[in-house]
């Protein structure tokens, strides 16, 4: 039996808020320039094949472009917001975007990202007031420091004082489910 009952989509924003997320900037090519727009809803799918998600909000442009074209995702670092700003149509400084482009087809990636997925277009699925995504990862890469930048209650963090230090999951230790 399905439950009919609906939870407020503002009371629902709020809850999934205590949710931390990174913060990333999906490029790609489209209109014959380059583009990006920042997203919070990132997650990783599959690693045979090399899978990774973005949901973006069917009102967005980057909606209808990125089942189409070659995606990039660049995972900010704490030092960039005035890219996350940028990217999300609410820039407070004149911002140079730096592109990193290798001259394929694949899309662009931003210099200075954390780690990058260059992908091709998978799978796109409804999702409701959103679009989701799926892109077959061709290439990755990650830098070896730096701190993310996280999105966390409505606003930008970092990651400020760790907990557990020395506590982590390695490739050892993690253990299919």
């Amino acid at each position: 039996m399905r439950n009919t009952s609906t939870v407020e989509p503002l009371h629902l924003r709020a809850c999934l808020s205590r949710f931390v997320t990174g913060v990333v900037v999906v490029t790609y090519r489209g209109e014959g320039e380059m583009r990006g727009l920042t997203v919070n809803s990132f997650t990783s799918v599959s690693l045979e094949p090399p899978l990774v998600l973005v949901s973006v909000a069917r009102s967005a442009r980057a909606a209808g472009h990125l089942g189409r074209v070659p995606f990039s995702v660049n995972v900010l670092g704490a030092s960039q917001l005035d890219v996350a700003l940028h990217f999300a149509g609410r820039p407070r400084d004149p911002v140079v975007v730096a592109w990193q482009s290798t001259g394929d087809d694949l899309a662009p990636t931003l210099a200075g990202a954390l780690a990058t997925f260059r992908c091709r277009p998978w799978q796109s699925y409804d999702g409701g007031d959103h679009r989701l995504h799926l892109g077959h990862v061709m290439e990755a890469d990650a830098q070896d420091d730096g701190e993310p930048l996280l999105f966390d209650r409505g606003r930008f963090s970092d990651v400020g004082a760790g907990v557990g230090a020395g506590v982590g999951v390695g490739s050892a230790d993690v253990r299919a489910a």
